[in-house]
């Protein structure tokens, strides 16, 4: 009997032991979490109101403002005189103001123009480059104009079918058709609309 109680005893100390070790493990593992969601939310570089972050390189984080392509970041990089592999941590005031400045004027730059998301401009024949909301804006003007002129783009867009020639038999098809369940409920309320008649 004393053997029997000697392995119970010795079976909960071994429990109460494992519960530490697990309780351990659980802080360790809720400390990391913490210092993990911290390393998330470090600082953030705020360049044409867009948040970089600031472990990524200047030339993948200029790419983050919408706009910016690959080769128009690294002609900026180039233009500006900053190495395209520095971390945007690295970056001072003035240099990030100079960043600034240099995509605000794009089209005054000495960039060539087919780097330029906006060449000939209906409007005004200027090429320019269009950054963020500017972008946005611009984007659902001509999509307003062909719509209101009803050319072949217009009348996709107002359809909300696809606007460049993608063929419609397989896909585009969600939201298009009326399902049967939609077709049961509109036949009776077709068919008391026409009683009232």
């Amino acid at each position: 009997m004393e053997k029997t109680e000697q392995k119970k005893e010795t079976a909960k100390k071994e429990e109460r032991a494992d519960e530490k070790k697990y309780k351990e493990e659980r802080e360790e593992k809720k400390e990391e979490k913490a210092s993990k969601k911290e390393i998330m939310h470090e600082d953030l570089t705020r360049i044409l109101g867009t948040d970089i972050p600031s472990t990524v390189p200047v030339y993948a984080g200029l790419t983050k403002i919408k706009g910016i392509s690959w080769a128009l970041s690294a002609a900026i990089c180039k233009e500006v005189g900053i190495d395209k592999k520095r971390k945007v941590s690295t970056l001072t005031e003035a240099e990030i103001e100079k960043i600034t400045a240099f995509i605000k004027n794009l089209s005054k730059s000495v960039l060539p123009t087919w780097l330029f998301n906006r060449r000939k401009d209906t409007e005004t024949g200027e090429d320019k480059h269009l950054i963020s909301t500017e972008l946005d804006l611009r984007r659902e003007f001509d999509i307003r104009q062909m719509k209101k002129i009803k050319c072949y783009k217009g009348i996709r867009h107002s359809l909300g079918q696809p606007v460049r020639g993608q063929r419609t038999r397989a896909h585009f098809r969600k939201g298009r058709s009326i399902g049967v369940a939609r077709q049961k409920i509109q036949k009776p309320a077709a068919a008391s609309a026409a009683e009232k008649k």
